[in-house]
């Protein structure tokens, strides 16, 4: 799998050196990405929209209006 960015290649080569990862693993990657200019960083992917289940209709509550009166029995 080539490295997507090279903040990507440079972490692999700090597993590395860390002893994280195998030398043939950073080479097998290099040798994938090959001399292509990889960006600085990438942007996560945006998540897709959620589809949204039709509104619940709600329920109507009698509605009280501020300074009326409630009638007592």
């Amino acid at each position: 799998m080539p490295f997507k960015s090279q903040a990507q290649r440079r972490k692999f080569a700090q597993l590395l050196v860390e002893g994280k990862i195998s030398p043939q693993t950073f080479e097998e990657w290099n040798r994938e990405t090959g001399g292509k200019k990889l960006p600085e960083h990438v942007k996560p992917a945006r998540r897709a929209a959620k589809k949204r289940s039709p509104a619940k209709k709600r329920q109507k509550r009698p509605s009280t209006r501020k300074g009326a009166k409630r009638r007592r029995s």
